[in-house]
């Protein structure tokens, strides 16, 4: 069937026809001043703003941000693995952007109200519970930077005849070949800290990261993520009514405290729950230390000052026996 032509369309296609020749040649003759006009100005525009390559054509660039790609992110475990002193490990279950939130506000509250006790090298008290953070870490890249800082010394591969070197220097950073080579021939014992704390990382974790050891730092985040009754409890409604809102709540109940790494050294939640729970901080566990080491001291002198009062006695009772004689 065909289409009849509107009466706007006729009357405009009418126009056209009726006009002359003549007329219509300029409009006609338009067109290909314009169409060369735009080749031109393309092909100028072509030369003068030609594409800048960066990236060499056999490696194009990657479109994954920085921080999440695999190098990067294991340089940062790395790095974070040897530099921090104390990291908490908790399992965590499909939390939501807003619970994410709200266990962090609650966290930071309770950090940021532990006076601050610890001294800097210059003498100064150091306020470290802007730097306490609670992060999700991926499992598996988490697992390769643990093999690395345990199983892996630069300086034993530099010293090696078989590392790859250039101008600058033997190459045994933890992304070269000495440090995969290291990690894949490795054997992890028993006793390791990576064989204790590989069980724990299975499934989605969290770290909780503090970059000193403080006791009192370690037990106000312990009565809000993980809280013991009678050791870390948890606050009232009266005192901090957000620790109670329903968001945070449903956030707390799906961390899991697992383990944590103190020092180099794998504790389980009884020990980091008795670090937690060391009376006075850092100070009051010298004071014990000094305690100990005062009461051993008196211990072997008593031991030794008995046996010798011990010898004196016999001697004087038999020197009266003998005049007794």
């Amino acid at each position: 069937m065909v289409q009849r032509v509107s009466r706007p369309s006729g009357r405009i296609l009418f126009g056209l026809c009726s006009r002359p020749i003549a007329t219509r040649a300029p409009l006609l003759a338009r067109e290909p001043a314009r169409r060369q006009y735009a080749v031109a100005c393309s092909a100028h525009a072509g030369t003068t703003a030609a594409p800048t390559q960066c990236s060499p054509a056999t490696k194009p660039p990657s479109a994954r941000p920085a921080e999440t790609r695999k190098s990067q992110m294991i340089r940062t475990y790395t790095s974070l693995l040897r530099t921090t002193p104390l990291i908490l490990f908790f399992q965590h279950s499909n939390l939501t952007a807003v619970e994410w939130a709200a266990v962090r506000r609650e966290l930071k509250k309770a950090v940021s109200a532990v006076p601050s006790k610890l001294a800097g090298p210059d003498g100064q008290l150091i306020d470290i519970s802007g730097c306490v953070q609670l992060q999700v870490l991926r499992t598996n890249m988490f697992d390769v930077a643990l093999k690395i800082v345990e199983f892996y010394n630069p300086e034993a591969a530099a010293a090696m005849g078989t590392t790859a070197r250039t101008a600058r220097g033997p190459i045994v950073h933890d992304l070269s070949e000495a440090a995969y080579q290291a990690i894949h021939g490795a054997e992890a014992t028993p006793e390791s800290a990576y064989s204790q704390i590989g069980p724990l990382m299975v499934g989605p974790v969290a770290a909780l990261v503090m970059p000193a050891v403080s006791p009192m730092h370690l037990a106000a985040a312990l009565s809000i993520l993980s809280p013991v009754p009678g050791s870390f409890p948890a606050p009232t409604r009266k005192k901090n009514p957000g620790y109670h809102d329903p968001i945070c709540q449903n956030g707390l109940a799906k961390l899991t405290l697992v383990g944590g790494r103190i020092e180099g050294k794998v504790f389980d939640q009884t020990g980091v729950n008795w670090v937690g729970g060391i009376p006075g901080g850092l100070g009051g566990l010298r004071a014990q230390l000094v305690h100990v080491l005062q009461t051993a001291g008196l211990g072997i002198a008593t031991t030794l000052e008995g046996g010798s009062k011990n010898l004196w006695l016999a001697l004087e009772g038999r020197k009266e026996q003998l005049k007794e004689e």
